[in-house]
C-alpha cells in the first residue's frame, strides 16, 4: 500500500521558466537511466524478491523514494514550462524550420501534454519497460543498480553544469546527493552478498560444468598488447579461484561454419554446382 504526502521530499522551484532545460531536464525523468527507470526496476525486484526480508525492505524504500524524484522532477519541468509560447509552438510543429529556430523547446510539451512533464527522454522518445532489470538475482541486479545511479548521477551532474537556475541546481544537487547514497548502499549490498555468494554471478553453478581453461584468459583479439598492462590480464582472479592468463594470439578452437542449403520454399542463393528445381511460379 502506498500514501502520497502533498509536501516534495524536497524542493523544486526554478528562478524562472526555460521551456528549452525542461526538455533536457526529461532525460534523467524519462530516459534510460531516468527516475522512473530506477523506480520501476527497485520496486520490481522488492516485489519479487524470495530472499532474505531486509533485502525486499530495503528495495522498497529506495523505489517509493524514486517516486518521489519522479514527482520533483515533474513539477520542476511544468514551472520550467510555464508561460511557454504555446500559439508559437503549435506552429512551429507544422514548420521545422520554425521549430529549429526557435532554440529546441520539445513541441509536444505544448502540443500534448499541456506545458507539463512527459514519461519521455530527452529526445521525446517514450519510456520503456524495456529498460529495467529485474531477474530474480539480488547480486546481478544490484550490478544493473550500481550501473543505473552511476550514469543518472553523472547525467545530473551534466545537467547541474548546463543551467544557471538557482532553483533548479538546488533541486539538481539533492538527488545528486541522494545519488551518491544510493550508489554506495548497492555498493554495500554487492560486497554483503558477494562475501556470502561468491564474485562470479550466478555463485550456484556448478563450475565443473564451465570450460575452465579459459575461465581466466584474457584473451588479445585486437592489435597491439597494451591490454596487457591490465589487472585483468596477470595475477590472482578477482573471484580468488584461479590466474588471470594473457593470450597474445588466441587460436580458433571452433570449426569453420559450412550450412546446409536452405529448403527450396525459403527461395535462397543455392551453393555453386547445386541446381535448384524449376519455379512453381
Amino acid at each position: 500500500m502506498f500514501y502520497h504526502v502533498k509536501e516534495l521530499q524536497y524542493n523544486a522551484k526554478p528562478e524562472k521558466p526555460d521551456a528549452v532545460y525542461a526538455r533536457k531536464l526529461q532525460e534523467i525523468l524519462g530516459g534510460q537511466f531516468g527516475e522512473i527507470s530506477v523506480m520501476i526496476q527497485y520496486l520490481f525486484q522488492g516485489w519479487n524478491c524470495r530472499a532474505d526480508q531486509k533485502y525486499r525492505d530495503m528495495l522498497l524504500d529506495i523505489g517509493t523514494e524514486e517516486i518521489a524524484h519522479v514527482e520533483m522532477l515533474s513539477t520542476m519541468i511544468a514551472q520550467l514550462l510555464d508561460n511557454a509560447p504555446v500559439k508559437e509552438q503549435e506552429e512551429a510543429a507544422q514548420d521545422p524550420i520554425i521549430r529549429a529556430a526557435m532554440g529546441g523547446m520539445n513541441v509536444q510539451h505544448a502540443i500534448v501534454s499541456g506545458l507539463g512533464a512527459k514519461p519521455d527522454d530527452s529526445m521525446g522518445y517514450p519510456w520503456t519497460a524495456r529498460y529495467t532489470v529485474a531477474s530474480g538475482n539480488l547480486l546481478a541486479d544490484f550490478r544493473a543498480n550500481l550501473n543505473a545511479e552511476s550514469q543518472g548521477r553523472l547525467q545530473a551532474v551534466r545537467l547541474y553544469e548546463m543551467t544557471e537556475d538557482r532553483g533548479v541546481r538546488d533541486m539538481l544537487s539533492f538527488l545528486i546527493a541522494r545519488d551518491t547514497m544510493h550508489q554506495n548502499q548497492w555498493l554495500a549490498a554487492i560486497s554483503e552478498l558477494e562475501a556470502r555468494d561468491g564474485k562470479v554471478v550466478p555463485g550456484t553453478f556448478n563450475r565443473q560444468q564451465e570450460k575452465q581453461e579459459v575461465s581466466y584468459s584474457f584473451m588479445n583479439c585486437s592489435k597491439g598488447t597494451d591490454s596487457a598492462e591490465g589487472r585483468w590480464a596477470k595475477g590472482p582472479s578477482m573471484d580468488g579461484q584461479g590466474q588471470f592468463e594473457y593470450i597474445e594470439n588466441p587460436e580458433p578452437m571452433g570449426q569453420i561454419p559450412i550450412l546446409a542449403p536452405g529448403p527450396i520454399y525459403i527461395h535462397g542463393t543455392m551453393p555453386s554446382g547445386q541446381t535448384p528445381p524449376p519455379s512453381q511460379f
